[in-house]
């Protein structure tokens, strides 16, 4: 489906302005410029809320800034408070150090299809290239596959297949269910099926697989997984790998509700409420 009404573009972000700047400078370059910007902050401090709120990039993009306390990593729930305040039928999901490149926004609604999501991928950035990227050194979108053969032979890159484009196709489609691949830090989702799952658990806490959750919902609701790999890649930039303490029970929880037909989360998009502790601050 080429043309949508509005894509609304969730990013999470969480003490990390310079890598969100980035990433916004990308959304700034898109080729198809329809869409909006949520950005999703699971706590920053205040310099960080001060970077994004004085961003060229942030006001050009009139982004909406959703910003709640830092209680630890609660992507679940900053993650449906940025779609709470946001208005497009179509939800891109991207996080605060994932840099587009300039067709993503095009990519992902040439992708979009009615009982479908995307699950996009990713190019791993290394922590020298990353820093240049951060310095303003290094520029990243609209660069020649020439180009991007160096920086895999120098090791900055870590594939280069990902970024060839591929036409849209039935060999997207996945029927089964599968965790292999599963980002939320690259995926779209339409509005109504993020709604009719209820968005993501909120009960999850701590890193790790409440995106795998809500896709195996989306699965059991009949919406089928289609990839988004050589149309849709974002440029990871390099960071130290989160604590990842609560992985292997979050990972238990989703291997339980996988042997059941549930659609539905523990603590889900519903029950949120824009409460006193979030802050909206409307940009541009």
């Amino acid at each position: 489906m080429n043309a949508l009404p509005l894509v609304s573009v969730v990013i999470t972000t969480y003490n990390r302005s310079d890598a969100l700047l980035a990433v916004l400078d990308g959304l700034r370059q898109q080729t198809d410029g329809h869409f909006e910007v949520i950005v999703a902050d699971d706590g920053s401090r205040l310099e960080h809320q001060h970077a994004i709120h004085t961003s060229d990039h942030a006001r050009a993009l009139k982004a909406v800034h959703v910003w709640h306390p830092d209680v630890g990593f609660t992507a679940s729930r900053v993650r449906n408070r940025g779609v709470a305040v946001s208005h497009g039928e179509y939800i891109v999901l991207l996080d605060g150090d994932c840099v587009p490149e300039v067709d993503f926004i095009a990519r992902h609604k040439l992708l979009a299809q009615e009982g479908h999501f995307v699950n996009g991928s990713r190019v791993l950035l290394s922590p020298a290239f990353t820093l240049r990227v951060l310095n303003h050194s290094e520029r990243l979108c609209g660069r020649s596959a020439g180009y991007w053969v160096g920086q895999r032979l120098r090791g900055h890159a870590n594939k280069l297949t990902g970024l060839l484009r591929l036409p849209n196709g039935n060999f997207r489609v996945h029927k089964a269910f599968s965790w292999k691949g599963i980002r939320s830090c690259n995926m779209g989702i339409w509005r109504a099926d993020y709604l009719a799952v209820n968005g993501f658990d909120e009960s999850f806490v701590g890193w790790g697989h409440e995106d795998a959750d809500m896709v195996l919902r989306l699965h059991n609701s009949g919406v089928a997984r289609k990839n988004g790999f050589c149309a849709t890649e974002v440029f990871h930039l390099w960071h130290k790998e989160a604590s990842r303490n609560q992985e292997s029970q979050n990972a238990r929880t989703v291997h339980d509700r996988a042997k059941s037909r549930v659609t539905q989360p523990v603590l889900g998009f519903s029950q949120e409420r824009i409460n006193d502790d979030v802050v909206i601050t409307r940009l541009g």
